[in-house]
């Protein structure tokens, strides 16, 4: 019997001291089976390279994962490379040193680095987060290799003993702790495998039967009495055909255990090998989402940096979902961690996708990989590859893209907000829908309206709300463009501050010159004229609506089915908005409030309009008049914006009032 102490180096035991290791006690799992994958993937690369004559080229590489409630024990069991006493003591007893490193420096001329998973020496003792004691049972491949059992009980002090394993390969056995028997379930351990261990390169069976083992007596007793039984069976119903005892004895052999992994994951295939149903097999098994998806793509790259993946862009079926994106990120199959946007670029993880990215370690800080010259290159390429990907299709498949759009654009706009790189790949792709029912690049948009709008873009945030304006639009061949979700607004500000030719205005904001009247005697009134109606209108709705700051003008707008709008300019507008988003606060920046900015557009050309002007200077019908210029007030503000409670009452009693005038 051998004793000694754990040879512990200081400046890598720090972590573990601050955080013991991992955050999630359940992450031993992934490191146990990750350990067996690395030791399998060994002996395959020895046995290519012809260091180990011993092993069959069609050997069965497996990792078994078994429990046993009564033993309180979990055994992690696989039948590759194997240690030696020495290798234990190398590997195992001096704590971050990895055996992976030091395997691939002595192989280095010989072999690339692919396929071996640890990168660090830490992993192994995750184990100890939910076990009292430890036991290792290995023989290494080495011919005349001894086997040898380690065995620690969490301290730095260990026992190592000749062993009793006959067959190559590794056994560790977890002695559970009280505390976390919980991990003894089936079901429990079912998950965390799936869940860290789904896609690893190795077949992984859970509590399957041990084919060394030989049948107990009560086994073969149940068997025993089955056959009989079975074969009373036959003999009541003269059951001799020689096919029928064929299949009988078929019928008998017990049932073929199945990995709980897929180890050949669709990400590791190329994109021309996968067919569309197996992309959209593979989205619903992920991520257990059976609405398809509307389109992925397919990443694969070996150079400056290793990477596979999918990402695929599921469909919407409200404006707030994008934020519940998922995008799992692996090292060589094996799970890390959801959304790391270190990795993977923020606006990316709106959507849902894997990545495979070997060349980071399985753990590893995230001050790490935001100082990784790699890691900023690897999202770098993803993004990139995105916008290729997303500009490919608006060439080559536009009218598919157009179909994909609702779906797709906030998306897009976040990313292009996030990050100015996919801006610039991505602008000439970028998509507004129109009032005139298509869909239309910005460059097409503006060639279409410049001469009418000049570089003004009129878009609409509600198109119910602001229904009025759109008709008057149309009725004059104009354009506006749909800007209706939460991101409308960032998006907008984003795009004028780098295109300096763009000016968005809601359709509400101001009047187009093309929406007022140029025919004699409609629109060219002298200034005295205009000034004198604008001053009496003025007068007539501040006294009807009790404000003396509600500002009117009178305009002669082509459209005579319009009888008052409200504008408020566009800068106004969103100063109104940032203020009530940060809660009132900018008042106490020195920001200016503008409560006061919006004004009554009354149309000449509209018959009410013009009996206003008559009723006006008949002191009889004061009433009548105050009452006709509040409806007009309301109605134009109700295609502006929605009434209060307050004002909403009134202007139900109001319309119940002209309609009982009416019938009289």
């Amino acid at each position: 019997m051998e004793k000694g102490n754990l040879s512990i180096h200081s400046e890598n035991i720090l972590p573990i001291i601050k955080k013991w290791l991992y955050s999630d006690s359940d992450i031993f799992v992934r490191e146990l089976v990750s350990n067996a994958a690395d030791a399998i993937a060994k002996l395959k690369k020895l046995s290519d390279i012809g260091e180990a004559p011993n092993v069959s080229k069609d050997e069965k590489y497996a990792i078994h994962v078994r429990t046993n409630k009564e033993a309180k024990t979990i055994t992690f069991e696989d039948n590759g490379i194997g240690m030696t006493a020495d290798e234990i003591r190398e590997y195992i007893t001096q704590i971050a040193f990895s055996g992976a490193s030091a395997f691939l420096d002595k192989y280095k001329d010989k072999m690339g680095n692919d396929e071996i998973i640890g990168h660090f020496g830490l992993g192994f003792y995750s184990c100890f987060m939910v076990a009292d004691k430890v036991q290792i049972d290995t023989l290494s491949f080495q011919e005349g290799a001894e086997a040898a059992r380690w065995i620690c009980e969490g301290g730095i002090e260990y026992e190592m003993t000749a062993g009793d394993r006959a067959t190559r390969g590794t056994t560790i056995t977890l002695f559970v702790g009280e505390e976390h028997e919980d991990f003894l379930e089936e079901h429990k351990l079912r998950g965390i495998l799936t869940k860290y261990c789904n896609f690893i390169p190795v077949e992984i069976f859970l509590n399957a039967p041990d084919p060394t083992e030989t049948p107990t007596e009560d086994s073969e007793a149940t068997n025993e009495n089955s056959s009989e039984g079975f074969s009373e069976d036959l003999s009541d119903a003269e059951a001799t055909d020689n096919d029928l005892e064929d299949d009988t004895e078929v019928a008998s052999k017990p049932e073929e255990p199945k990995p709980i992994n897929d180890i050949n994951p669709l990400w590791t295939k190329q994109p021309n090998e996968c067919t569309d149903e197996e992309y959209k097999e593979f989205y619903r098994k992920v991520f257990m989402d059976f609405n398809e998806p509307l389109f992925w793509i397919h990443l694969n790259m070996d150079y400056p940096f290793r990477l596979q993946g999918i990402l695929y862009f599921p469909k919407l079926k409200h404006e707030l979902e994008y934020i519940e994106g998922q995008v799992k990120l692996y090292n060589n199959q094996v799970f890390v961690a959801d959304n790391i946007k270190e990795v993977i670029p923020e606006y990316l993880l709106l959507l849902k996708g894997v990545m495979d990215c070997p060349d980071l370690p399985l753990n590893v800080s995230r001050s790490f990989l935001q100082s990784d010259n790699n890691v900023k290159k690897m999202s770098g390429y993803i993004s990139k590859k995105v916008a290729d990907k997303l500009n490919s299709m608006f060439k080559k498949e536009r009218e598919q893209f157009q179909s994909y759009w609702d779906d797709i654009s906030p998306f897009i706009k976040y990313g292009c907000i996030k990050e100015k790189d996919f801006y610039d790949k991505i602008k000439t792709s970028v998509l507004y829908k129109t009032t005139a029912d298509n869909y239309a690049t910005l460059t097409e948009f503006m060639e279409r309206n410049s001469e009418k709008t000049d570089k003004t873009v009129f878009y609409v945030s509600n198109s119910q709300q602001q229904a009025q304006y759109i008709k008057m639009f149309k009725d004059q061949g104009l354009e506006a463009v749909y800007l209706t979700t939460q991101l409308d607004g960032p998006f907008m500000s984003y795009v004028e501050s780098y295109e300096k030719d763009v000016e968005f205005n809601r359709i509400d904001s101001n009047l187009s010159d093309a929406l007022k009247s140029e025919k004699p005697g409609e629109g060219n009134e002298d200034s005295d004229e205009n000034s004198a109606h604008n001053e009496a209108m003025e007068e007539l709705f501040r006294e009807a609506l009790s404000n003396d700051k509600l500002k009117v003008n009178v305009e002669s707008l082509k459209s005579e089915d319009i009888s008052a709008v409200i504008l408020l300019p566009e800068q106004s507008r969103r100063m109104q908005e940032m203020a009530k988003n940060f809660g009132g606060g900018m008042m106490g920046m020195g920001m200016p409030m503008f409560d006061n900015e919006e004004s009554l557009v009354l149309n000449r050309n509209h018959s009410l309009v013009k009996s206003l002007f008559s009723l006006k200077d008949n002191p009889t019908r004061r009433e009548d008049t105050h009452l006709v210029a509040c409806q007009l007030y309301d109605l134009a503000l109700m295609g502006h914006k929605p009434l209060s409670n307050e004002q909403m009452t009134r202007f139900i009693e109001r319309s119940n009032k002209i309609l009982g005038r009416i019938a009289e």
